[in-house]
């Protein structure tokens, strides 16, 4: 049987696929989000549709690295943490 890591390197475990369902809290916001994105943009111009959507573009891009960069910290302090837990105290530490 092969380790997570493994797993993880060979492209067998895909993470953003575990949860395929939108809880319903996330899919209300969500719709909550269409419905203000639809007003706001039905009261712009052209160019500002543009603008707008140009904004939307950079913001999703900054909040992707932004995830990323977070879940990197998460998954680090983890792995951290239970070295910590099964290394650091097998060697006699507190």
């Amino acid at each position: 049987m092969s380790n997570i890591i493994e797993e993880l390197f060979y492209g067998n475990l895909e993470p953003q696929e575990l949860t395929t369902e939108i809880k319903p809290r996330l899919k209300k916001k969500l719709s909550e989000l269409v419905k203000k994105e639809e007003e706001l943009t039905s009261k712009l111009s052209e160019e500002e549709k543009e603008l707008f959507s140009n904004y939307t573009c950079a913001y999703n891009e900054f909040s992707s690295i932004s995830n990323s960069d977070s879940f990197i910290s998460g998954f680090r302090f983890g792995a951290r943490f239970t070295y910590d837990t099964f290394v650091v105290n097998s060697k006699g530490g507190m």
